[in-house]
């Protein structure tokens, strides 16, 4: 499970029930009037960072700003040695261009290490889990089907290397992870690499002329291209579905995941779980983690039963305790305990993926952002 990236909210416990009653009705009623489905409003543009090779900004109505830059620089490859003899001086010329192509199809596939991606955070050490996980959760998406570190492949010899810098310019206000892999994700979309001039196993010789660059995720008219992946960070209060909460909502949330859907360019083959594949957007599911809500760190509430303020009788130790695990009144704020529910979960990564849901409508948010 992953950990808790909001600083603790200080609400009353009565404040907290209210929140949580509110959030419990149908519809939901947010605090800041958005629709159960409805994302905060943002400012994104991209190619703000000169010298680098793509960049993206994206700042939140509630003022949390990340800032996303990218470098490439060409690698040497490390040496294969396998399948080097295979074959002998007898196979035909056929055969060997046959196991060539395939061996250079295999190494195509490219190595996670080609990407380095580094997560800092006002406030946090680099080696605090939060940065640590954040980092682990964008990257685990973006190479979860093997696709990406294709596009990096230049010869048997050479490739790309990415350095993927990501930075939170504002204290963490909401959960981060969404702003991140929002702003990577345009960062990634901007991302131009020289046109190569050279051919096949040659020193790379690349084409002077910016101007002739290539998009690391070309777009082509008519047709829908793979873009890179994104997290978004969906909660459950009973039966209500919420995505992208806030930090009060998050403070009364019951669980809470963060889901990585990518998005593929038709009749491209590769892993993950195909939603509607006929329609114009093939997604697919590529990660699901569980995050540890604050709510299971906020102080419970206390019956009128047992409140002396209110004529109760205060309870034992021991009672007190009972109580945590048994009470069930309504109106009095009780922080969750236990785990989530199958069902639930599912039915959780059913709405992100759903046609027409709202894993499409951010991407299409996305793609309206205009690339330098």
């Amino acid at each position: 499970m992953a950990p808790s990236a909001t600083q603790q909210v200080l609400l009353s416990p009565a404040e907290l029930s209210y929140l949580h009653t509110s959030l419990s009705l149908t519809p939901a009623i947010r605090p800041d009037g958005r629709t159960p489905s409805q994302f905060r409003p943002l400012i994104a543009e991209t190619d703000i960072l000169p010298g680098t090779n793509g960049s993206a900004r994206i700042c939140f109505a509630d003022g949390t700003e990340a800032i996303v830059g990218i470098k490439a620089e060409v690698e040497k490859s490390r040496p294969s040695y396998q399948d080097q003899n295979i074959g002998g001086d007898d196979d035909d010329e056929e055969d060997e261009d046959t196991r060539r192509s395939e061996k250079e199809a295999e190494q195509k596939k490219g190595l996670n290490e080609w990407v380095e991606m580094s997560v800092e955070i006002p406030g946090f050490r680099d080696d605090d889990p939060m940065p640590v996980f954040l980092a682990a959760m964008i990257s685990e998406a973006l190479l979860a089907d093997g696709e990406f570190t294709r596009r990096l492949w230049i010869n048997r010899r050479f490739h790309w290397k990415l350095y993927l810098d990501i930075l939170l310019l504002s204290q963490p206000l909401s959960y981060p992870l969404p702003l991140l892999s929002l702003t990577s994700h345009l960062a990634l979309l901007s991302t131009r690499l020289p046109k190569l001039k050279s051919e096949q196993d040659e020193d790379p010789l690349f084409d002077d002329d910016w101007e002739a660059s290539l998009f690391l995720y070309p777009r082509t008219t008519g047709t829908t291209s793979a873009r890179p992946p994104v997290t978004l960070l969906v909660m459950a209060v009973k039966d209500n579905i919420i995505f992208d909460p806030c930090k009060e909502e998050l403070a009364v949330a019951e669980v809470v995941l963060a889901v990585s859907i990518g998005e593929r360019s038709q009749g491209v083959g590769g892993a993950g779980m195909d939603i509607d594949a006929g329609k114009s957007r093939d997604l697919r599911l590529l990660a699901v983690r569980t995050i540890d809500p604050p709510s299971r760190l906020t102080p419970p509430g206390v019956p009128n039963a047992s409140n002396t303020a209110t004529g109760g009788t205060a309870a034992t130790t021991e009672q007190t305790s009972t109580q945590r695990e048994t009470l069930d009144e309504e109106g009095v704020w009780q922080p969750p305990r236990g785990g989530a529910k199958r069902k639930l979960i599912a039915a959780m990564i059913k709405k992100v993926l759903e046609q027409g849901g709202v894993a499409e409508d951010v991407l299409e948010g996305l793609e309206a952002v205009e690339l330098g």
